[in-house]
């Protein structure tokens, strides 16, 4: 199938280009979350075909915006990852998800999620500016064990930190994410056993200070005054 391309001598007309086709994006989100086997983007990206999802990473790795590496015996596969180039969308990608997320409402019938999108939730809505000096472990079953730092220069969610003072244990992505915009009581949750708590457990009530949930806009915005 040739490339499509929009003949408009334009930068964001270049990158729909690139990442504007349909299953793109969503190829980019699971990359941003570490390097993926193809069997691990197909079980992630349900209901994309084999032969689409191919075609996007060949698309993809032939812009220069990922790059194959081959994982040695005894458990050989074919990684997929993200070049310098490709994690300079990381940016966008959270900019594009926190509008979505003013679209978004509950989940529907057949929605499907994957436990590790929480870390990439939790990324998007990280205050910017200065956050209590508080530090989360947060255990998601199914997900890869992640951290949540406030401080001076904001929150950070990463993969790595020394300690944690706090360590919060949940089966529901929704009660953490719940938690975080300050819908769920701490005390509620403990008390439910919606989410465990080992440490700091008074630091939960600091936890939703750490997020910036607010929509930027809450009215429509109707560029002709109507």
């Amino acid at each position: 199938m040739p490339e499509f391309r929009y003949a408009q001598h334009c930068p964001l007309a270049r990158a729909a280009e690139v990442v504007g086709e349909r299953w793109t994006l969503l190829v980019i989100r699971e990359l941003l979350l570490g390097p993926k086997r193809f069997s691990d983007l197909k079980r992630a990206l349900l209901g994309v075909s084999t032969s689409v999802l191919s075609e996007r990473l060949a698309r993809l790795e032939e812009r220069g915006v990922i790059a194959r590496s081959e994982v040695r015996p005894p458990t050989p596969a074919t990684l997929y990852e993200l070049t310098p180039l490709g994690g300079r969308l990381l940016p966008a990608v959270l900019e594009l998800a926190r509008w979505g997320g003013a679209l978004l409402t509950g989940p529907e019938s057949g929605d499907h999620f994957e436990p590790d999108w929480l870390r990439l939730g939790f990324k998007t809505f990280a205050r910017k500016t200065a956050s209590p000096a508080r530090s989360f472990e947060i255990r998601l079953d199914g997900a890869d064990v992640f951290f949540v730092a406030g401080g001076p220069n904001g929150t950070e969610v990463c993969l790595d930190l020394d300690a944690a003072a706090t360590t919060l244990h949940a089966k529901s992505a929704l009660s953490l994410f719940a938690l975080a915009a300050g819908r769920l009581d701490p005390a509620a949750a403990l008390r439910d056993s919606e989410i465990v708590a080992d440490g700091d457990v008074a630091a939960l009530d600091d936890f939703p200070e750490l997020f910036d949930m607010a929509p930027d806009d809450s009215e429509p915005h109707n560029p002709q005054g109507a």
